[in-house]
């Protein structure tokens, strides 16, 4: 039973139901936020999607993000092949997880929405895992190694004492590590099954452990865009796993999130917070992405209505009863702006505005006529509480409407307060740091 099971919600939607490719439409709404604001969201229309991929051009020489006035980027390490998220070690190691799809381009999810033909495979992912180690924090790593390789499309790393896990796409295993490690030479032991692969870039696996150390939280996205393979394909998808350090006691934390990646405590508080990619195929300006603390045994949607309980038009009708239960997330972060990094600001070095706030590393478009994210975003907040509009914070990865210098994925707070942006496409870790 472990291998299928399901939110108990998401399980009682297990039935048969007909994807109509018609042109639908749904009319506008006008939404309250889980944090209490109000949003209005733009009729749906099935007919109404695009296709804009960007183009990634070098950047140019001594050119760096552009950051708010007070703040100084460079470059802490480069030279790499798909840096996608960043972790810090208990000793303040920093440690990148190289990878990336396995397709040449998203157009594959693109293609199967409009029906054409899949694109060809590309080669394997890198599958290694860095360690860069600045001990007399000048921003500029004395040491650099390479402190895990033979992974399958890494994504979420976490340690628990003696032990470093990794989540692949297929699966949570777990290795032998002592403090101040700079490779993992122990054999490493799978200690969770997780269907591989998924929609689109769907093939990430995040981690976060709790304060405690006595539970792991596993993110999946989801296998399709809205269900269109049927949902016996989405069993333990587009949801939050918890689970116990050695892989046992699992169940669904949150569910209907459909592509949830970045994880994060917020500071002063119990609460998890994710950023969730929603849906493609709703126009420019639906559905839009979103970041929420996730209430334990909460269901958010996914696939049969979007932020709260506003029906996919191409679902519509389908379960009324589990609409009814979606809950509206917290915050809007834009439509179509991959919003994959997530990290609230725990140091002490950036000015207080930053203090408890939260940085949102958004990947950037290929489903829009315009491109949107491109950028690392911030919120602030106070008590682990939102208190302000989402605004750019690091800008300057767009050069135009169709080139890009670079992609932000992962964020993280370094140990000498400064925060870290990793820049998959153009294998760039950018520092950010306090003048």
């Amino acid at each position: 039973m472990k291998n299928h099971l399901l939110a108990p919600t998401l399980l009682a939607a297990l039935t048969l139901f007909n994807y109509s490719s018609s042109a639908q439409t749904t009319p506008k709404a006008t939404v309250k936020t889980g944090a209490g604001n109000t949003i209005e969201l733009p009729e749906a229309d099935t007919k109404a999607s695009k296709t804009n991929f960007s183009k990634v051009v070098p950047w140019p020489e001594g050119k760096t993000p552009t950051a708010p006035d007070g703040f100084v980027v460079t470059r802490f390490a480069d030279g790499m092949k798909s840096p996608r998220n960043i972790v810090i070690a208990p000793n303040g190691d920093v440690i990148a997880v190289l990878s990336n799809s396995q397709r040449t381009r998203v157009e594959q999810a693109a293609n199967e929405i409009s029906g054409k033909a899949k694109t060809e495979v590309a080669g394997k992912s890198v599958n290694t895992i860095m360690l860069f180690r600045d001990a007399d924090k000048d921003g500029k790593p004395e040491l650099i190694s390479t402190f895990l390789t033979g992974l399958n499309q890494p994504y979420g790393a976490a340690f628990i004492g003696n032990s470093f896990y990794v989540a692949n796409t297929d699966g949570v295993y777990v290795y032998p590590y002592k403090t101040g490690d700079t490779e993992i030479k122990g054999p490493g032991k799978k200690i969770l099954e997780l269907p591989a692969g998924g929609y689109n870039n769907h093939w990430t696996r995040n981690l976060i452990v709790n304060a405690a150390k006595t539970k792991i939280y596993v993110s999946v996205g989801s296998g399709s865009n809205v269900a269109e393979r049927g949902l016996d394909n989405e069993i333990r998808r587009a949801n939050i796993i918890e689970i116990n350090p050695d892989g046992t006691g699992e169940k669904i934390y949150g569910s209907g999130l459909r592509n949830p990646v970045g994880m994060a405590w917020a500071p002063g508080t119990n609460a998890l917070w994710t950023a969730v990619n929603e849906r493609d195929g709703l126009g420019d300006d639906l559905v839009p992405d979103y970041i929420t603390s996730v209430k334990e045994g909460a269901f958010y949607g996914w696939p049969f209505s979007y932020f709260g309980q506003n029906e996919d038009p191409r679902l519509k009708g389908q379960n009324p009863a589990l609409v009814a239960k979606a809950l509206v997330p917290d915050i809007p972060v834009g439509s179509h702006t991959a919003s994959l990094g997530l990290a609230f600001y725990t140091a002490k070095k950036f000015p207080t505005k930053y203090q408890g706030g939260v940085f949102i590393g958004q990947h950037g478009s290929w489903n829009r006529s315009e491109l949107v994210g491109y950028k690392v975003a911030f919120i602030p907040f106070k008590q682990g509480k939102p208190t302000g509009k989402l605004e750019d914070f690091l800008t300057g990865f767009v050069k135009d409407n169709k080139e890009v210098y670079g992609k932000p994925v992962g964020v993280a707070v370094a140990q000498d307060g400064a925060l870290l942006v990793a820049d998959d496409v153009s294998g760039i870790i950018w520092r950010v740091a306090a003048k």
